[in-house]
């Protein structure tokens, strides 16, 4: 079951390994990928927290916010990009089995996307996002982007 404590490991700094396909849409499409770094916060004693991410390759910042709703024991994720200033619609999901898997609705360029990220791999010292989109109600997904997160050189974890 997912819990308010379920994104403690992502407390503090982290170095991060960014891959992305050069079109989102497109699972034959090549990737890039790139370096960048985070930090998150912890919020409401482990309730929420927010992170920042900052990626020099791209001339971009990203922001998160991730509320876990007591009632239902599911998180929101919500993210914010520098770029544009926009705030997108959130995914929610819960973490089972040490993976969480979270799922929401959007538009990419110009088509209704249905949008899972997961996260895997947790532990104190990394972990593993991806992000995936489907065109067809989640009968198919593309992965287009993943980031491998690992604390810098002489960072505790949490």
């Amino acid at each position: 079951m997912s819990s308010p404590h379920d994104f403690d490991f992502f407390h503090g700094d982290w170095k991060v390994v960014n891959r992305r396909r050069t079109d989102f849409l497109d699972p034959d499409s090549g990737w890039e990928e790139f370096p960048a770094t985070s930090r998150c916060w912890p919020l409401f004693d482990g309730g929420a927290n927010v992170d920042e991410i900052d990626m020099p390759h791209l001339g971009a910042k990203g922001a998160t916010l991730r509320l876990f709703d007591r009632e239902t024991e599911q998180w929101s994720l919500n993210w914010a990009a520098s770029r544009s200033g926009k705030l997108y619609p959130p995914v929610i999901g819960r973490f089972e089995g040490g993976r969480g898997e979270f799922y929401g609705d959007d538009r990419y360029d110009g088509k209704d996307v249905r949008v899972r990220f997961v996260w895997a791999d947790v532990s104190a010292a990394g972990a593993r996002w991806e992000q995936a989109f489907s065109v067809d109600g989640g009968e198919t997904w593309v992965t287009n982007w993943t980031m491998d997160f690992s604390r810098p050189s002489g960072t505790p974890g949490h």
